[in-house]
C-alpha cells in the first residue's frame, strides 16, 4: 500500500510539474502509461472503499479500504466535512510528494 501511494504521489508530481500537459483532477491528458496506471490503481482502491458509491470516503470507509488515507484523514479533509474525495486525496499526495 505504502509503495503504491508513493509511486502514485511521485507520478502525480511529475505530471503536475509539466505545464505542457493539460490535466483534470483525476486523469491528466498525455500522461505516461505509468502515471495512468498509478492513477487507475488509486481510482480502483477509492471505488472499492467507497461502499456507498457517493464519491466520498468517510473515516470508517478509508480505514477499511485505504489505510494511508485513514491515517492522514484529518489532513486530507481540508473542508472538515467528515469525508474525503478522490481529488482531495490526489491533492494531498501531490503536495506531500513535492515536499520530498
Amino acid at each position: 500500500m505504502r509503495t503504491i501511494l508513493a509511486a502514485v504521489a511521485a507520478c502525480l508530481v511529475c505530471v503536475a510539474s509539466a505545464p505542457a500537459f493539460a490535466q483534470t483532477a483525476t486523469q491528466p491528458m498525455g500522461a505516461s502509461p505509468h502515471v495512468e496506471r498509478a492513477l487507475g490503481q488509486l481510482q480502483t482502491r477509492f471505488s472499492n472503499a467507497n461502499t456507498t458509491r457517493d464519491g466520498k470516503l468517510t473515516r470508517e470507509q478509508a480505514a477499511s479500504g485505504m489505510p494511508m488515507v485513514a491515517k492522514h484523514f484529518d489532513e486530507i479533509d481540508t473542508q472538515k466535512n467528515g469525508f474525503v474525495t478522490l481529488p482531495q486525496i490526489e491533492a494531498f499526495m501531490r503536495a506531500h510528494a513535492a515536499q520530498r
